[in-house]
């Protein structure tokens, strides 16, 4: 597990849910966006009913990141997704993270901080976590979140699980591993390998030649970023913009075949930003979008609690800001085709502390991220549905930009609440979009309230 303390510095990262891995004990939070980078610090840096069986292909798509490291300190589950109605909800899960090696290779060892093969594929559940209500025996090759994952998937035909490979902490060495032809081939091979095909490393009982095989259904990319800067320690370079290009071609060719022999179609995502100045500094969009089969908007961290003022993180729409429309319309118009772009929604909220100024709280200094149970700045939607239930958190809307506030006076949470999520997802709708897309599952209600709200929304 990645084990990186919190710090404003690094809001972005995994206080925003930024971060691939956080602590077991703190489990500060993650995601793509906060795996993908907040669009502020981007820019400013340069920077699914119950019981299964209806996801069906035509269908709008659902994508919700499920967090390796949440089954530690906030103790989610795979059965959880099938206890709350998000697995009967969603189309897709995808699983956070897979890590890339310094030698450019998909691996899973047990490296402290850079890989947790123990969450992953190794750890018994017992019959009350498990999906099946079966407990794991210490013979058989596949445990641990994979085996639940498999489980999941027999449960709810049709639901796909996606590998995701890098986020903001395990981005690392994807510029190194795509430098050439032989390096690129050598780096999909492995992944493909790895997840697809599912031979683990042997430990034990545990692991082996197709041990993982059918768990996962795709591949989804989340460099963050080629062509410009992301974490501290990631490296990016100006040929970052064709050798991605390169690399997404070499996976399309590589899934595509092992396609063929298993006649099963793989399916080929990533996650992208918002910011201009990062989609133009490593994206071909027109020549990428060919061989997704959908992209992972960016769609929140537009604003975070590390800056000096509140502001939206999330907006539908915003006049001279970052927002989700304006997101869309960057994409759409370098040549991404609207049925194959999925919008990025949150599940949590960046908060800010010591706020003056009065009125509404929108725009005015703050002192410091606010405090919340993972990491000062950023709480999970059900932190916050408690706050606004709780009547000590007067709640504002902007219905026409399409976001929500709490604010007491000294305390400010922009987020979305279920109302929000369904007035994106009417815009998806209307906009002809791919789907809807959350970061992250662990966050939402026991009941799944956001996810649902959007599933709802959507319809069929």
């Amino acid at each position: 597990m990645r084990r990186r303390l919190l710090h404003q510095a690094a809001v972005a990262a995994c206080a925003l849910g930024l971060v691939a891995v956080c602590t077991p004990a703190s489990t500060a939070l993650n995601s793509p966006s906060a795996q993908a980078g907040s669009a502020a610090a981007s820019a400013q840096s340069g920077t699914h009913s119950k019981g299964g069986g209806h996801h069906d292909r035509d269908r709008l798509k659902r994508v919700g990141y499920f967090t390796q490291w949440g089954v530690y300190g906030r103790d989610f589950q795979v059965q959880d997704l099938d206890k709350s109605g998000a697995a009967a909800s969603l189309t897709h899960i995808n699983y956070a993270f897979g890590n890339v090696s310094p030698e450019g290779k998909c691996f899973l060892n047990p490296v402290p901080g850079e890989s947790d093969p123990w969450a992953d594929y190794q750890r018994p559940l017992d019959a009350e976590n498990s999906v099946d209500g079966v407990a794991d025996t210490d013979t058989q090759a596949l445990a641990g979140n994979f085996n639940q994952l498999r489980e999941l998937k027999a449960k709810h035909p049709g639901l796909k699980v996606m590998i995701s490979l890098g986020g903001w902490s395990w981005s690392t060495h994807f510029s190194d591993a795509v430098l050439t032809p032989a390096s690129r081939k050598a780096l999909v091979s492995s992944c493909v390998d790895l997840y697809l095909k599912g031979n683990l490393p042997k430990d034990g009982a545990r692991g082996g030649a197709g041990a993982a095989a059918g768990v996962f259904d795709g591949i989804d990319i989340d460099w963050e970023w080629p062509g410009s800067s992301g974490d501290a320690d990631t490296k990016y370079r100006p040929e970052d913009k064709q050798n991605f290009t390169a690399l997404v071609a070499e996976f399309r060719a590589q899934i595509d075949a092992l396609g063929k022999q298993k006649r099963k179609h793989y399916e080929l995502s990533a996650y992208v930003p918002t910011a201009p100045a990062k989609i133009d500094a490593g994206f071909e969009v027109r020549k990428i979008m060919k061989n997704f089969d959908f992209v992972n908007l960016q769609g929140y961290d537009f604003h975070v609690s590390g800056e000096k003022n509140t502001a939206q993180q999330s907006a539908l729409f915003a006049k001279d800001d970052f927002s989700g429309h304006g997101t869309v319309q960057d994409w759409l118009k370098r040549g991404a085709p609207a049925r194959k772009l999925v919008l990025g929604m949150p599940l949590y909220g960046q908060g800010w502390t010591g706020v003056t100024g009065g009125g509404d709280g929108l725009g005015q200094p703050a002192a410091a991220p606010a405090p919340a149970k993972w990491a000062n700045g950023y709480a999970d939607y059900k932190e916050l549905k408690a706050l606004a239930d709780s009547g000590k958190y007067k709640l504002y809307r902007n219905a026409r930009d399409g976001h929500a506030w709490l604010f007491d006076g000294t305390t400010l949470w922009t987020y979305d609440d279920p109302k929000v999520l369904r007035t994106k997802a009417a815009y998806v709708k209307a906009r002809g979009l791919g789907g809807a897309m959350f970061w992250s599952l662990d966050a939402d209600t026991s009941d799944a309230e956001g996810v649902t709200a959007v599933d709802r929304a959507l319809g069929r």
